[in-house]
């Protein structure tokens, strides 16, 4: 059997690597290259196909042509999926799975980051010692257990992102069409406006479905306390990007921390040090003292890296081998 992956990382090659010894008369290969139509020929004499990448594959090329090749599936190596076209995967007997919890620990954990590094106001201070500027002026902060978190979307990230926060003892808060009894002693399940009206801290950990687009928009956070931080770690387009530099220019939040944004797929990953990168809003973003920006790095954790490789060539082996993964993304997808 004979596994093509799609955009491979470098540090994938060892887990990839292990995995073959594992599971013996199974071949991998990889390239660092994107599914597109361009490049789908690949995959010709593959008995599967794996990616991980931003950019849509919505030509419907792409699956006739994975079609004719004998392909029965795409596996993903990441959560979201809506870079995948299922009606046309559907149309031509092509299973997609993703992985929903490669680390929940690992995005949690970049929530914190980003939090404290605002809470602490550690990006005012690193910017005027580069002046050799030492002064208090203004980086009296607050502490953590005296805030209330507000987390929309308590799945496996955001319930995660609950514990985290409630061990440091702030109240949390959550809005999630499910309610799970086991989250009880963690959060206090609450609506979506009570969250952007009363929480200090703002994290949001929703898929990207036609119901959440923009659904942080100029008047949800002109809602929002004046000294709200708001975090973005789950799809850049959930947010309005121009309604957040708004907010955040008029002063409507106090600080937002982001690692993902709209439109980055030709951004994040790339080297653009000696030439403009593309992103206006990215670039104005980067220009306010009180944004924090990291490159959609959440899920970039060694135990992250190694969940999404061998979670997907096992759910691409079941499929192959005509069983079923519970990662599957059946239509119709609710939301």
């Amino acid at each position: 059997m004979k596994l093509l992956m799609f955009n491979s990382l470098e540090d994938e090659v060892d887990v990839i690597k292990q995995w073959e010894k594992d599971h013996p008369g199974i071949k991998i290969d990889a390239n660092q290259e994107t599914i597109t139509p361009e490049t789908v020929d690949l995959a010709k004499g593959y008995d599967g196909v794996l990616t991980q990448q931003d950019n849509l594959i919505d030509d419907p090329v792409v699956y006739q042509k994975l079609h004719s090749f004998g392909i029965k599936q795409i596996s993903l190596r990441t959560t979201g999926y809506e870079t995948i076209d299922l009606k046309e995967a559907a149309a031509n007997d092509i299973k997609i799975t993703n992985v929903p919890a490669y680390s929940p620990r690992s995005v949690s954990e970049l929530v914190l980051a980003h939090t404290m590094w605002l809470l602490r106001h550690l990006n005012v201070a690193t910017q005027r010692e580069s002046h050799n500027d030492f002064t208090w002026d203004n980086l009296q902060a607050r502490e953590i257990h005296e805030l209330t978190v507000g987390i929309i979307g308590a799945g496996k990230i955001g319930s995660e992102v609950a514990r985290v926060f409630k061990a440091l003892g702030a109240n949390v808060i959550a809005a999630d069409p499910i309610h799970r009894p086991e989250l009880n002693s963690v959060l206090t399940y609450v609506d979506h406006q009570t969250v952007f009206e009363q929480a200090d801290i703002i994290t949001m950990h929703t898929p990207l479905l036609d119901s959440t687009y923009h659904m942080v928009d100029q008047d949800v956070f002109r809602s929002m306390k004046s000294s709200a931080i708001f975090i973005n770690a789950s799809r850049g387009a959930v947010v309005d990007t121009s309604a957040l530099l708004l907010a955040l220019k008029n002063k409507e939040i106090a600080a937002a921390g982001v690692d993902t944004i709209e439109n980055e797929a030709n951004i994040f990953s790339k080297d653009f040090s000696k030439k403009q990168q593309p992103n206006q809003w990215l670039d104005e973003l980067l220009k306010l003292d009180n944004v924090t920006v990291s490159p959609h790095i959440g899920f970039y954790t060694d135990i992250a890296v190694k969940n999404m490789v061998e979670i997907s060539l096992a759910d691409a082996l079941s499929i192959i081998n005509g069983k079923h993964s519970l990662h599957e993304i059946r239509l119709p997808i609710e939301d």
